[in-house]
């Protein structure tokens, strides 16, 4: 039965009346029955009852209290809302407790409220959330930003406070403007921490970056429970504190860590929006205890500057004045002045639509057994989802900007301020809104501007670090001098250059000791470490254990001549590879000595015989097709013959000074200068790779032919090549032969597979380089078949791994790698690239046969044509000068015969032109 309703009584009165009279007394009583209720429901109550369950005496309910109380003071007075209906606020104290928020819900619910107020913790909000959806009762609370209250299990839940889940999006973003990729969580340990941590953990994973490490406190934690985390926070090495706790304060995980010396510039605190309530409840007096968090960074909930609020902090410095309230305005006050007047905002309307305000029993509890508990006096607020739909359409303007919901029934993101603790004040840096991230202009004239944006665009003011430095941290320490990085390097029997321990001195060198210590001065910040051996020193140890025991925190890294493989990088992160490596194959070679001959040993002696043979056909042939039409082939014998074998030899180098005059000779020549382009490419091939190349002594030309044959293979102990070998080609393990030293590689080698020995060996570059720089009498088959590199092995997500691979690309643009390598390797001359290919045989005739048949062809062609042109115009010749012969005069056959092939040559002898000279006068007689 709602407030101010009326009871209307009908006496009863026995009388006996006729039917006549019942029919007409039934309809009318009836009639009067409902127009009574009518009016009673639509007479608007004097009273409305709300109520408010939070914990008087805290951070937040103190201000709170006085805001809400103020904010009914206000709404009562205002004739505008409510229309004379007064608002009357039911308290109830939570205690911090659920289980006292939960009587508390039900005292204030008894006392037929229409919404409640509050709680102001995440906890007791779950709690008491499921008590409003059962009576259909809102709840609004002005400080649970627990991200788990949603809409869709909670219903009946508003929030006119921001989420978590924007600040926490806040703060992933700050993170991410200064780089920092992995941080430590601090937060009390109910609802409320865990869940505001688990958003902040899924908005890091959205910037690549990570928490590291989570410390949860008890709820009621105390100053043991503090210094007993910090102290573990230590031994760890991110240096950024993300800190998610209540109000408190006392500040006293800052008095501890600042006892501990992590107030220093080697640690980074950013704090939530707890840091600020606390900070906003202090008097003026009290802003000494700034000094202890210097360097904070924190988040503020963002609140335009309106009239309304410039006006309400100026009446609240007048009841602070007048001893009425003596709590600081901070902003979960302002946000608790907000909420009463949503609710009576809401109230008012619903009373303009609906008339009253009215309750009913639960028909399963009012069912139920009488107990001490008195359930069965519990009612549903009727009204309850009608006025959840008026609340969902508030729209504003408060203390605290534009109250407006949106689905999810949390209060529309208006942004959060960057604070900074410096100089004993709250400096603000910047701002933050999930439209524009990190910017230095108010979100409210950004607003609509910018809907998404990136790392480049964000934008904040000169932060003061802890210790009052103005560059920002580094954000972690991987090591210190109370516990230096723990570096294990591999204890090598064999190819001692590359890394080892001297005679049990704990004195590490080698190749790859000096690259590392060169790129660690490359690292613009201190790494204290030292370096344990790793492995007896009687065999090489297993790099696939060393690399095992960096993932298992064994070692804080490893460092040495470690392959890059992928079963590697599955557990642990590896450097930018400071040298190339891969598996190579080494066989014994032959050497091919020198001779002074050996410029003839590309071609065959067929292919020899052929090319001269080619060289005089070109020459007879150019000079017969050119002796009649060139003077250049003409004059005395011995210069014909000179200028014809020149002429023949000299295409070679294409310095001949006598050209082609004749159709015929040109087109021979073409065909000639084609072919002996080819033969000279090819000659010069050969003999280059005669001259460079060395003979295999074996059959295997590559990995192929080595998988393919039954030969033992031998690799070096604790190499990756074994596992490579087995896994990925399949090899079997019996033809496996593992081999510790150069000097075992040698013995081995010179076996043979056929004596005890090996085939080849398979083994990494750098180590085969170094084995045959002292071995010539080896060689590298064709080329490496994986490719990889070697670099310094770190636990997953290392920054010092991002920072060392910096430093040796760094080693690697100015040299110094190089200059290292010639150290240890060039002492006696650097190893030479001995990677080898079977010398080619030599060229055969059958190879270029068809090229010679080409030139033979064409050659003999043109001569043919030649010859064929030539005997034509001797007999035109002839039959021009012939006379008829005398009958007295004989001459025998074979006179006849010897005289027309004199003459024929001597015809052939004539210039061209003076033939043709004289068929012209034979056919143009002169008179």
């Amino acid at each position: 039965m709602g407030v101010g309703s009326t009871v209307i009584f009908f006496p009863v009165y026995e009388i006996k009346v006729s039917t006549m009279k019942f029919i007409v007394i039934m309809p009318l009583s009836l009639l009067i029955l409902i127009l009574c209720n009518t009016s009673v429901h639509c007479q608007r109550p004097a009273v409305v009852n709300v109520g408010a369950v939070f914990t008087f005496d805290s951070v937040i309910g103190r201000v709170a209290k006085a805001a809400m109380e103020a904010a009914v003071s206000d709404i009562n007075a205002d004739p505008r809302i409510l229309s004379g209906t007064q608002l009357n606020l039911i308290m109830e104290d939570a205690n911090c407790s659920v289980f006292m928020g939960s009587i508390g819900a039900f005292q204030v619910i008894e006392r037929e409220v229409a919404a409640i107020i509050g709680p102001q913790s995440s906890a007791i909000a779950h709690m008491i959330s499921q008590i409003a959806n059962g009576l259909q009762v809102p709840l609004i609370s002005y400080a649970a930003t627990d991200p788990t209250l949603s809409a869709l299990q909670f219903p009946y839940f508003f929030r006119t406070t921001q989420s978590d889940s924007y600040q926490m999006a806040a703060m992933a973003d700050l993170i991410d403007f200064f780089g920092w990729k992995e941080v430590i969580a601090i937060f009390v340990d109910d609802d409320y921490g865990r869940n505001g941590i688990s958003a902040l953990d899924d908005e890091l994973a959205k910037k690549m970056s990570k928490i590291s490490y989570k410390f949860p406190l008890p709820p009621q934690f105390d100053l043991s429970n503090i210094t007993d985390m910090l102290n573990k926070t230590k031994l760890l090495a991110p240096r950024v504190y993300v800190v998610h706790i209540n109000p408190d304060p006392g500040l006293r995980i800052f008095n501890s860590a600042q006892k501990l010396h992590m107030m220093t510039s080697n640690y980074v605190w950013l704090a939530t929006d707890w840091l600020c309530a606390t900070l906003d409840s202090f008097s003026p007096e009290n802003r000494a205890s700034l000094k202890i968090i210097e360097g904070v960074v924190g988040l503020r909930q963002h609140m335009p500057q309106t009239i309304q609020k410039k006006s309400f902090v100026s009446r609240w410095r007048k009841m602070q004045q007048k001893g009425s309230v003596h709590s600081e305005l901070n902003a979960y006050g302002l946000y608790a002045y907000d909420t009463v007047w949503v609710v009576a905002r809401s109230i008012d309307k619903f009373l303009d639509e609906h008339g009253n305000i009215t309750f009913s029993f639960i028909k399963k509890l009012h069912d139920m057994e009488a107990t001490q508990m008195q359930l069965g006096k519990l009612k549903v607020f009727d009204g309850g989802q009608l006025l959840l739909k008026i609340l969902s359409q508030t729209n504003f303007t408060g203390l605290t900007g534009r109250v407006q919901f949106n689905a999810d029934k949390n209060l529309v993101s208006g942004g959060y301020d960057v604070i900074n603790i410096a100089q004993m004040a709250i400096r603000r840096v910047g701002y933050w809104s999930n439209n524009s991230g990190l910017s230095v202009l108010p979100p409210e004239t950004l607003k609509g501007e910018q809907i998404s944006y990136s790392r480049l665009d964000q934008k904040l003011e000169n932060v003061t670090w802890p210790g009052g430095k103005t560059e920002k941290p580094r954000g972690w320490e991987i090591a210190n001098d109370e516990r230096p990085l723990r570096i294990g390097v591999p204890k090598r029997a064999s190819f001692i250059e590359f890394v080892t321990e001297l005679n049990n001195s704990h004195k590490i060198q080698g190749y790859c000791i000096d690259v590392f210590n060169e790129a660690l001065k490359l690292v613009p910040y201190d790494v204290p470490y030292r370096f344990e051996p790793f492995g007896d020193g009687r065999s090489n140890p297993s790099y696939d254990e060393l690399v095992r025991m960096v993932s298992d925190d064994v070692f804080d890294a490893a460092v040495g001549d470690i392959a890059i493989v992928t079963n590697r990088t599955k557990i642990v992160d590896f450097t930018q590879p400071y040298a190339a490596t891969g598996l190579v194959i080494v066989a014994p070679v032959s050497n091919s000595k020198s001779s002074a001959w050996v410029f003839l040993k590309p071609f065959t002696v067929e292919m020899w015989c052929i090319t001269a043979a080619s060289f005089l056909m070109i020459a007879v042939v150019i000079w017969i097709l050119e002796h009649r039409v060139n003077d250049a082939f003409r004059g005395p014998p011995r210069r014909q013959l000179i200028t014809m074998f020149l002429f023949s030899f000299s295409t070679l180098f294409k310095t001949n000074q006598e050209n082609t005059v004749s159709t015929l000779g040109r087109m021979v020549m073409v065909v000639w200068l084609f072919i002996l382009l080819v033969i000279t490419s090819s000659y010069t091939a050969s003999l280059t790779s005669i001259l460079t190349v060395q003979q295999l002594s074996s059959s295997i030309t590559g990995i192929d032919s080595l998988i393919a044959s039954n030969w033992p293979i031998g690799y070096q102990v604790g190499s990756f090549a074994h596992g490579y070998l087995i896994n990925s080609l399949y090899i079997p393990r019996s033809r496996l032969v593992s081999l510790g030293s150069p000097e075992e590689y040698d013995r081995a080698l010179r076996q043979g597979p056929n004596n005890g020995g090996v085939a080849a060996i398979v083994d990494e570059l750098p180590y085969v380089e170094l084995f045959l720089s002292k071995q010539p009498d080896y060689g590298i088959i064709g080329q490496s078949f994986t490719k990889s590199g070697w670099g310094f092995a770190f636990p997953r997500d290392s920054p010092l791994a991002v920072d060392l691979s910096t430093a040796i690309l760094k080693l690697a643009e100015n040299g110094k790698l190089q200059q290292i390598r010639e150290k240890w390797f060039c002492r006696k001359g650097c190893a030479a690239d001995r990677r080898r290919v079977p010398e080619p045989n030599q060229l055969h005739l059958s190879s270029f046969w068809g090229l010679y048949l080409l030139c033979g062809g064409f050659t003999l062609t043109a001569f043919l044509v030649f010859l064929l042109r030539t005997i034509c115009q001797y007999v035109r010749y002839k039959r021009k000068q012939m006379k008829p012969p005398s009958p007295s005069s004989s001459v025998s056959s074979s006179t006849h015969c010897s005289r027309v092939i004199y003459n024929f040559f001597d015809f052939i002898d004539e210039r061209e032109e003076a033939i043709k000279k004289i068929f012209a006068q034979c056919d143009n007689p002169q008179p």
